[in-house]
């Protein structure tokens, strides 16, 4: 029989979705306050155990949504989707959701984790890189394309789409989407550019040149060597522009790379069976009239 998997969840990819996924009209509590986006984050994750049936998960956090080392090698990293107090631009009936999330995934037993300084992609890719596979990773973030890895069995669970129509993607299937390698995602992304980011990419090279660029060179080392070999083939237009871009791409590819290095302990990541607080949870889901999602993940987890 095959091995189950660890599950590693985006969360902050799956909240927002949540939040924007259902309205806020539809899930209120007692009191009124919005729970939309702990009733879809809840709901989601049921749905990812029941297709999935991992025997392990762990939820990972953005301790840092814009860590200052990156920042430092990028300034224009995030910077548009700061608010004038340099915070992060959320909206404020979801950000006052997330500490109720993590509350119920405290009374459940799933394992949450974060890094100082660091975000959750940099929490999964040292999860991937460390735990014994195989590892699925559940995000609507394309950069953690770059995690995926044949050989230690880790795909990606995109959910770009939605947790009900999520694409699974192994090394075939990201060279067949994108036409690059998972090896080599992250200089092909770096390349590219990626405005939700701020990463503008190098300018006048798009998806499909970039794409061209990873397969023929195998990277921006062979890139960027091959811009002072007269032999490379370069035609002249693109190499003037992968010269006018080559400050950014030194800085930018270690933006973009994800770390698989972060110190984090050893962690709890068998999936429960039963809630590890089960009058904690009661309480959390009366308070937050949450009784149907609640009762759809302990009875997910029971199975």
């Amino acid at each position: 029989m095959d091995a189950r998997p660890l599950l590693l969840i985006d969360s902050a990819s799956l909240y927002f979705r949540a939040y924007f996924g259902v309205p806020e009209s539809a899930a209120k509590a007692p009191d009124g306050t919005p729970v939309n986006a702990v009733r879809g984050f809840l709901d989601m994750l049921s749905t990812l155990i029941r297709g999935r049936n991992p025997d392990r998960l762990v939820c990972t956090l953005d301790e840092s949504w814009r860590p200052a080392w990156r920042v430092a090698l990028l300034p224009s990293y995030k910077a548009h989707r700061l608010t004038p107090a340099g915070g992060e631009d959320v909206p404020d009936a979801l950000e006052a959701q997330v500490p109720i999330i993590l509350d119920f995934l405290a009374a459940l037993g799933i394992t949450a984790v974060g890094a100082p300084d660091h975000e959750a992609d940099d929490v999964i890719g040292t999860l991937a890189a460390r735990e014994p596979g195989p590892v699925e990773v559940a995000t609507g973030d394309r950069d953690l394309f770059q995690v995926i890895d044949d050989a230690r069995d880790v795909r990606v669970l995109y959910c770009g789409r939605g947790v009900a129509k999520l694409e699974v993607l192994d090394d075939a299937a990201l060279h067949a989407k994108y036409g690059v390698p998972a090896a080599g995602y992250a200089d092909f992304a770096t390349l590219r550019g990626d405005p939700s980011d701020g990463l503008p990419g190098v300018a006048g090279v798009g998806e499909k040149t970039a794409a061209r660029l990873v397969d023929r060179y195998g990277g921006l080392d062979g890139i960027l060597a091959a811009l002072d070999d007269p032999a490379a083939g370069f035609a002249p237009g693109l190499r003037a522009k992968i010269v006018a871009g080559r400050d950014y791409l030194e800085k930018a590819r270690d933006v973009v790379a994800v770390s698989r290095t972060v110190p984090i302990g050893p962690l709890e990541t068998k999936l429960p069976t039963a809630p590890a607080d089960g009058d904690r949870l009661m309480e959390l889901a009366q308070r937050w009239g949450l009784a149907g999602a609640a009762k759809r993940i302990v009875d997910t987890l029971a199975r």
